[in-house]
């Protein structure tokens, strides 16, 4: 199992790195229509969709057709539904369950999720035009705080963070994620070469109380990300959300987090292009 998602990951960063480096907004696009049509069609499976191929290559036809063309659409508006979403259905299905199948409440909360996603690669096409750095530094804050969790939770876990859910995760290790983002933050400010990232243009835009509050709650949104998608395994009874990344179980899986985060960061992003 090592040496399959070792593999698998290798595989990735020889088709992202490259491209990433040379910055081509067009080859990345490529990429990412790709990991987004098997995002959404992981997603509408997870829902039991009746036709989760074609309805996934309708909202794929979209985001290609927006992101090639570069068709005027309001993105800070749909930052703000995403958030808006969120904090309105997905954030309180983690407390009062979800829907059954096949009923409209189901249907409603799929296509909310899947307008998610939908802002999520947004969000990640925007915030590449910034730059893949700065696009990396927003991505970093999800991945550090999930490593972090993962450690300070083997460590010092012993108070559940939703034992219904997610059986594995600490309030320990989520506090342990926090820091680790909140140390990295702060440490990135003090590197030069790091001048063009999200958290030193979060600092130099809100201070450090700005930049304590806003890394605070992207680290709350991105457990909450990944929590959402395994309370739909967990009623889909379903251990990864499919098999596409070898070792590593599906897009969906590898993404959960970031999809409440980057629209958060691209909507700041956007607000502060106009200061």
């Amino acid at each position: 199992m090592l040496k399959t998602r070792i593999a698998t990951a290798l595989a990735l960063l020889a088709v992202l790195l490259p491209i990433l480096y040379v910055g081509n907004f067009a080859a990345f696009t490529l990429v990412i229509i790709g990991f987004f049509g098997a995002a959404l069609w992981e997603s509408l499976r997870l829902f039991k969709n009746p036709a989760p191929v074609v309805v996934a290559l309708i909202w794929t036809a979209l985001f290609a057709y927006v992101t090639l063309t570069g068709a005027a659409i309001s993105q800070p508006l749909l930052f703000i539904l995403c958030v808006a979403f969120w904090l309105m259905r997905m954030l309180p299905s983690l407390a009062i369950g979800l829907p059954q199948f096949g009923g409209a409440a189901n249907s409603l909360l799929s296509g909310m999720y899947s307008a998610s996603i939908f802002g999520c690669f947004i969000a990640i096409a925007s915030l590449f035009k910034h730059s893949a750095l700065f696009l990396l530094s927003a991505m970093v804050v999800v991945w550090v705080a999930d490593i972090g969790a993962y450690f300070s939770g083997k460590a010092f876990g012993k108070h559940k963070l939703a034992p219904s859910i997610s059986p594995g995760k600490s309030w320990e290790g989520a506090i342990g994620g926090w820091i680790a983002v909140l140390l990295i933050a702060a440490g990135a400010t003090n590197v030069a070469a790091l001048s063009d990232t999200f958290p030193v243009k979060l600092l130099l835009k809100a201070g450090w109380p700005g930049l304590f509050l806003v890394m605070t709650l992207l680290c709350a949104a991105s457990v909450a990300g990944d929590l959402f998608e395994s309370l739909l395994k967990r009623r889909a009874g379903v251990k990864d959300s499919s098999s596409l990344l070898p070792g590593h179980g599906g897009v969906l899986d590898r993404i959960d987090a970031l999809i409440p985060v980057l629209p958060v960061a691209a909507l700041l992003d956007y607000w502060w292009s106009l200061a």
